[in-house]
């Protein structure tokens, strides 16, 4: 007679379960800490998008050859203008970024405050955005993310 053997021993099932558990405790953490690395990244995106604005804002108004403080029109918003790149408030930067209010907060300036809204410290996951003087091009701060 042949024994037949039908699903797993009892041994066999802890050793899995065992291994399961390493393996969760271990990736764990690693998962954990992804939602400050997303809002890094999406403050960075911001930062590096408001430097494109400026520098597209900038290139439309001298291309069209209009004066250091004329507004241009880029995809039929008005953009305020002042030293040649956009002015550091709504009207001006954030009009031309087209910022998603839901997920990025501003402050106005001098300098205009770009910060994630969902951070746990606001103030410590920002950039800030100085507008352009006669002589010096707009001044866009490194990310401070110690609060992301």
């Amino acid at each position: 007679m042949t024994k037949q053997n039908r699903g797993f021993t009892l041994i066999e099932l802890i050793v899995v379960i065992l291994i399961l558990g390493i393996l969760a405790a271990v990736a764990a953490p690693r998962f954990v800490d992804l939602t400050g690395q997303a809002r890094i990244a999406a403050l960075n995106g911001l930062r590096a998008s408001v430097s494109s604005a400026a520098t597209l804002t900038n290139a439309l108004q001298v291309a069209q050859g209009l004066a250091s403080g004329a507004s241009v029109t880029v995809e039929g918003v008005a953009i305020t203008m002042v030293n040649a790149y956009p002015t550091a408030n709504t009207a001006g930067i954030e009009s031309a970024i087209r910022l998603d209010a839901g997920t990025y907060a501003t402050a106005a300036g001098p300098p205009y405050v770009f910060q994630i809204r969902s951070a746990p410290t606001p103030a410590t996951c920002q950039f800030t955005y100085t507008a352009a003087t006669a002589t010096v091009p707009p001044v866009i701060s490194a990310s401070a993310t110690a609060g992301c």
